[in-house]
């Protein structure tokens, strides 16, 4: 029996986000802006015997409180991700910290909710001069932290479940031929990345040995490929090593073409949220939302007398906080339960032990942070003296598989 670790991980257990150290510069710019607000309601209230003022500034320390859950656990992580009492990194925190604040955002659902409901059967006077001011300016302040939190992988706490995945016709490259065209493509469903070359049209199928790939990277690097003819279309030899970001020059016999690709990291299927940001982001999001509808149930009971407009806002904003705090909980509790729900990995690991002619008798995928996956694997194979190096050299070019355990079994 053979069993290693990957070799390509160092043994390093560094698995925080890419954007880690930048989203905890935004929770600590949202601190800012909200304690400023607090101080000056408090004060200003105080000073203008506004009890709604002093309220609403104290409403305004629970946001303070809830981006300092979430700068704390950026700190605590970047601080400690070296700390090897942490078997798997620290990378799991802000899914702690997210968990924590879907929690509270629950509560504060419950309690809107309650106190909507005791204001539906017992109305209280309300001093709209007061409070739909009070109301518009939380609304500012939540739409400028909004803004300061603002991010491509958690707006309104949607699970787009998108991952960078090419497959036959993703990133492919059409290049005009005589009689036709090429199509140069990067191809990874379930196999590592290679190059996939196919022509179109009236243009002749170019032999195996007259087609070469040379790519050349940001950092000066160059690497060539060579291709198999696969029937249908022509495949490259050698795997393709992220990021798939460079230029490409092909080689057909003594004619040459020159295309350029990008690295599209959408995410399809790969979890690359960082949770952390995200909870912050939907308390804010949610509150801003709270107040719309305070103002618009303000506005309507000040000008037509309907007191119960307003807790009817205070009903339906519940409700969303409510939706939202489980979108998160389930997220998060599904992180740090380790739950599997079809990772992507898992396909492109028993699509390569197959194409191996090797057995796959156990699998573990889970998540160690914002895209940084963990694996075990074991597999039983025929194939005399082979090593787990050999998978290694194979998951090496999985993106996102940042550490794993190989065992391999003679049957």
């Amino acid at each position: 029996m053979n069993e290693s670790n990957s070799p390509f991980a160092s043994h390093e257990h560094v698995f925080l986000g890419a954007g880690h150290e930048r989203n905890e510069r935004k929770t600590k710019a949202v601190i800012i802006l909200c304690s400023i607000m607090m101080v000056v309601e408090i004060i200003g209230g105080s000073v203008f015997g506004s009890l709604a003022l002093v309220a609403d500034g104290l409403h305004m320390s629970t946001h303070a409180s809830a981006m300092l859950i979430a700068a704390l656990a950026y700190w605590y992580a970047r601080k400690h991700a070296n700390n090897r009492q942490f078997v798997f990194g620290t990378g799991k925190l802000g899914d702690l910290a997210g968990f924590t604040s879907a929690v509270i955002l629950a509560m504060i659902a419950l309690l809107i909710g309650y106190e909507a409901v005791s204001r539906v059967l017992s109305p209280v006077a309300i001093r709209f001069t007061e409070a739909i001011p009070i109301a518009v300016a939380g609304l500012f302040v939540n739409i400028a932290s909004a803004w300061l939190l603002r991010g491509d992988d958690h707006h309104h706490g949607h699970d787009h479940g998108h991952v960078h995945s090419h497959g036959a016709d993703g990133e492919a490259k059409i290049i005009g031929v005589p009689r036709g065209q090429i199509v140069l493509s990067v191809f990874e469903d379930g196999v590592p990345p290679v190059f996939r070359l196919a022509s179109r049209g009236a243009a002749p199928a170019p032999a195996a040995d007259s087609v070469t790939v040379t790519t050349l990277r940001e950092d000066g690097s160059r690497q060539r490929f060579h291709f198999v003819d696969r029937g249908d279309y022509l495949e490259s030899t050698t795997h393709i090593p992220e990021p798939h970001s460079f230029e490409a020059s092909i080689a057909i016999g003594a004619a040459e073409y020159g295309v350029k690709f990008a690295e599209h990291d959408h995410g399809h299927g790969m979890d690359t949220r960082d949770h952390n940001i995200r909870a912050a982001y939907i308390h804010v999001i949610a509150d801003a939302a709270v107040s719309v509808l305070a103002i618009v149930g303000l506005s309507l009971a000040k000008a037509f007398g309907w007191l119960w407009m307003d807790p009817l806002a205070g009903i339906v904003g519940a409700l969303v906080i409510g939706n939202w705090s489980y979108g998160l909980v389930r997220d998060t509790g599904a992180i740090l339960l380790d739950l599997s729900r079809g990772n992507p990995l898992e396909g492109k690991i028993k699509s390569a032990v197959g194409r191996a002619g090797d057995k796959l008798v156990d699998l573990h995928v889970w998540r160690l942070g914002p895209g940084h996956f963990g694996a075990i694997v074991s597999v039983v194979t025929n194939v005399d003296r082979r090593s787990p190096a050999f998978y290694h050299s194979i998951f090496q070019n999985f993106k996102g598989l940042s550490h794993i355990t190989v065992e391999v079994q003679p049957r």
